[in-house]
């Protein structure tokens, strides 16, 4: 399996400058290693590097703009704008920004908890909309962890590091009583950490119906056990509720798609999966997948169960697709710098009018004609890229 070494440690060092560096990461993190025969393993950290095989990489050019209408005589406009980040299976080229009519230069801050970078903008007194346009060029690849839950293992007791990840939120992943009474009865026995999040993301599958018109648009756990709808951000949200009470990490990612559609943000899940590190899957989509190949009148039955069988596989097995790259991780944390009140998620944008946030627009919502903020974009990718999600032929391969 693929391991690349982390950012943080560049290849160029010593054997004693690497020993000295493991060493106080050790002490840091107040863990001891296994020794293998082909050196020391990385300990349990969630900064870990992503460990999937890359194939099929693709590089975008993106253009994004978001026009944001603040209300009449809004004194202070505020508007927060994820800049991705580079990391070993995704490249930041380049990134620019301008804004339209007011010309405002933006502050470039890091949030502390999940290390989410955002551009900000102020605009005083601001008349009429306001246009900000960010152009960047991100590299990715097609992304396959490939797990096998034999090798999948259970950690009891996890570094204070991963705390973020494990607890019950205030506006989010939210894990209440009625999450562990239901998790009791999908996970009646507790197998192993890949297959009792299997359960859970299969009991999603079977229970949820996707629906634009009745969703939370914040990674809302509770809006998905009480609706048992939502897009994405409810299916995510809910699973990664359900994964802390397994003691398992887990995060909801927020990210861009690389082809025509209405709003271009999207979401997935990651779980911290010892050893594989943190793995994603996407619950909504492989669910929008499995109803687009049953609705196909060109596939015989057995060509439908196949495929379906097909991408279920692919989902639990781990995969992430080079039609979309990382914005944001983590749900329920401060901005940088700080807005008014935490946030639940950033999908495109976050933004203020003299302190009260503007409501997030669904332009996939039937009806919906009213919307505080917009968003347009463009990508040109080479080579051309198709979305594994309604490609059948992806699960051909």
């Amino acid at each position: 399996m693929p391991h690349p070494i982390s950012d943080s440690q560049p290849s160029g060092l010593t054997t004693r400058g690497r020993f000295r560096n493991l060493s106080q990461a050790l002490l840091s993190w107040g863990l001891g290693v296994l020794l293998q025969s082909a050196g020391a393993a990385e300990p349990l950290h969630p900064a870990q590097p992503y460990t999937a095989a890359a194939v099929d990489p693709a590089t975008h050019n993106v253009e994004l703009m978001v026009t944001v209408t603040a209300p009449y005589k809004t004194k202070q406009l505020r508007v927060w704008m994820p800049i991705p980040p580079s990391d070993t299976v995704q490249q930041l080229v380049s990134s620019n920004f301008s804004t339209f009519p007011d010309e405002v230069k933006p502050q470039i801050a890091t949030e502390p908890v999940y290390g989410n970078k955002f551009a900000y903008f102020e605009f005083s007194h601001p008349q009429g909309a306001m246009v900000i346009r960010h152009t960047l060029q991100v590299k990715v690849a097609e992304l396959h962890w490939n797990l096998d839950p034999a090798k999948v293992q259970t950690t009891t007791q996890w570094p204070e590091n991963f705390a973020s990840y494990l607890s019950s939120e205030s506006q989010a992943v939210v894990a209440d009583a009625r999450f562990e009474k239901l998790l009791a009865e999908i996970v009646s026995q507790r197998k192993n950490p890949l297959l009792d999040l299997g359960r859970v993301m299969h009991y999603a599958d079977q229970n949820f119906q996707y629906d634009h018109k009745n969703a939370s648009l914040q990674a809302s756990s509770l809006h998905a056990l009480n609706q048992n709808a939502g897009h994405c951000s409810d299916y995510h949200g809910f699973c990664a509720a359900m994964g802390r009470l397994l003691q398992q990490p887990t995060r909801v990612t927020y990210g861009i798609n690389t082809f025509p559609k209405a709003s271009p943000s999207h979401c997935k899940l990651e779980a911290f999966l010892a050893p594989y590190g943190w793995v994603s899957f996407d619950v909504s989509e492989t669910q929008k997948m499995a109803a687009l190949i049953r609705a196909d009148a060109q596939l015989s039955d057995a060509e439908k169960d196949s495929l379906v069988t097909a991408a279920q596989a692919r989902l639990t097995s781990g995969f992430r697709d080079n039609t979309w790259f990382k914005q944001t991780q983590g749900t329920d944390y401060d901005l940088a710098p700080r807005a008014s009140k935490k946030v639940a998620v950033v999908r495109t944008i976050y933004a203020e009018a003299d302190g009260v946030a503007l409501p997030e627009p669904d332009p996939s919502a039937p009806g919906k004609t009213q919307f505080a903020w917009m968003t347009s974009h463009r990508f040109q990718s080479t080579p051309p890229v198709q979305n594994p999600f309604t490609n059948l032929d992806s699960l051909r391969k």
